[in-house]
């Protein structure tokens, strides 16, 4: 048996949407560190002046962007660091974990939202929010739409799933603004209706609370393990029997790590070729799922030789 193992990397220059690129996710991170220290001001200014408890629990929401940009920064930068002696497979995997930090503080922070909106509806506390509030929260919903929209393009570029993860935290401060936004203007509109406020405030956590525990599931199937999509293993093997030369594929094996796919594939060739023809058959497997499937951080491909072939030499 022939093992044939290459970093696609080096064996083929890989397109630009599968290259990695970490200062890509550093620039993107440090952008929305600036957009988070000032919608934190201003959501807190607005939010005491204007008298609205459901607008100073979004800035307290956005403290909690600060605390996950910066573990994104230590993410990005410990989990491209190259394999060594203690780390044969790289880092990749400290990506997932700061992925599972950020769906934590999400989480934490909804219940946080969630509880403080949920005394203030049952102890009947009345918040009369003006027209600041309302304007705070309105540019709030504009750049972080926009920072999303922003930080989602560089993840996907890069696959990042810790910038997608940051990209939803980002996401939904828009989605607690836009509650805000609601919440805040019924009650400008009917004063009677200050509840609403609170009521806006319980509705934000529960964005929350929904996109942390996405992005914990997905940090789990990393942790665990879990192969991608049948979709994604179909194409691999469609696309290794596709080569000329190979009958037969088996013990296929695909993991997630850092976002990207590290698989082992045993392909089936005429038993009376060369080591070297054989390996030439595994390099062409290897550039066709670089081409077709990509998004790959290491491929190995054993080369098998079929039952009859090898019968006949036995």
């Amino acid at each position: 048996m022939v093992s044939a193992e290459r970093s696609p990397s080096k064996t083929k220059k890989m397109p630009e949407s599968n290259v990695i690129s970490p200062d890509a996710g550093k620039r993107v991170t440090l952008v929305g560190v600036v957009v988070n220290t000032l919608l934190i001001l201003l959501k807190f200014v607005a939010g005491i002046v204007g008298n609205s408890q459901a607008l100073i629990a979004d800035a307290v929401h956005s403290i909690s962007d600060l605390f996950t940009d910066a573990v994104v920064l230590v993410g990005l930068r410990i989990s491209h660091k190259p394999p060594d002696k203690t780390h044969h497979f790289g880092h990749a995997r400290l990506e997932t974990l700061a992925s599972t930090i950020v769906g934590l503080a999400l989480v934490a922070t909804a219940l946080y939202l969630g509880i403080n909106a949920s005394l203030t509806i049952y102890h009947h506390k009345e918040y009369h929010p003006t027209l600041l509030a309302l304007s705070g929260a309105g540019i709030s919903i504009v750049l972080k739409e926009a920072l999303y929209h922003y930080t989602i393009r560089v993840a996907r570029r890069i696959r990042s799933q810790l910038i997608v993860a940051n990209a939803w935290h980002h996401r939904s401060d828009a989605l607690s603004s836009i509650a805000v936004f609601i919440g805040v203007g019924a009650t400008l509109i009917e004063p009677s209706w200050h509840i609403l406020d609170a009521y806006a405030a319980l509705l934000v956590s529960f964005f929350v609370v929904k996109v942390g525990l996405e992005i914990l599931r997905d940090a789990l199937r990393e942790f665990t393990d879990t192969a991608p999509q049948p979709e994604v293993i179909g194409k691999i093997k469609q696309c290794a029997l596709s080569v000329n030369g190979v009958s037969g594929t088996h013990d296929l094996r695909v993991r997630t790590s850092g976002g990207f796919y590290q698989m082992e594939i045993h392909i089936v060739v005429d038993g009376g070729l060369t080591v070297s023809e054989g390996h030439k058959i595994a390099k062409a497997v290897e550039e066709c799922l670089i081409e077709d499937v990509g998004n790959f951080s290491r491929i190995i491909i054993h080369v098998d030789p079929d039952r009859e072939t090898k019968d006949e030499h036995e």
